[in-house]
This record gives structure tokens, C-alpha cells and sequence, in this order.
């Protein structure tokens, strides 16, 4: 199973949408919290290039937020992602 990093903020919808999704499929991503300090905020913006959250990451692929994770799932490709096969 590839680790799943996901930059979020406290009171983000989003966010919540994709922990629970990825719950279901029995992944529990790490956290990077970009409320909690300017600079990991700004390190979330370089590395992505993008301000909002979530910023998911599987493996070394960035996912981008939400909708592109629910697009991999409606997709059938999330799980082989997941799997290191995608």
C-alpha cells in the first residue's frame, strides 16, 4: 500500500470527504495541518503549485484535491493507485 499524504486545515469539507473515502478503502493518509503555520502553507503552494485544501499525495504522484481523488474512484483506478499499480 503506497503512504498517502494530505495537506488540510481544521474546518475543511473537503478534506473530511477525503479521509472518509479513503477510510473505506482502509487508508489512514498523513496529515499536514496548513493552518497551523504560513511557511507549511507556503511549502504546500510550491510543491503543488495550488492554495487549497486538501492536496492529497499517493506516493510520490500528486492526486490534487477531492474531485480528482473521487474522479480516480468513480474511475476504478483509486485502488490500483493505492496499490502501487497505477
Amino acid at each position: 500500500m503506497q503512504a498517502v499524504l494530505m495537506y488540510t486545515t481544521r474546518i475543511c469539507p473537503y478534506c473530511q470527504m477525503a479521509k472518509r473515502l479513503l477510510s473505506t478503502k482502509g487508508v489512514a493518509p498523513e496529515e499536514v495541518r496548513i493552518d497551523e503555520s504560513p511557511e507549511i502553507r507556503d511549502a504546500m503552494m510550491a510543491r503543488t503549485g495550488r492554495r487549497t485544501v486538501p492536496q492529497i499525495f499517493i506516493g510520490d504522484a500528486h492526486v490534487g484535491g477531492f474531485d480528482e481523488l473521487a474522479a480516480l474512484e468513480r474511475a476504478g483506478k483509486l485502488d490500483a493507485l493505492l496499490a502501487g499499480n497505477g
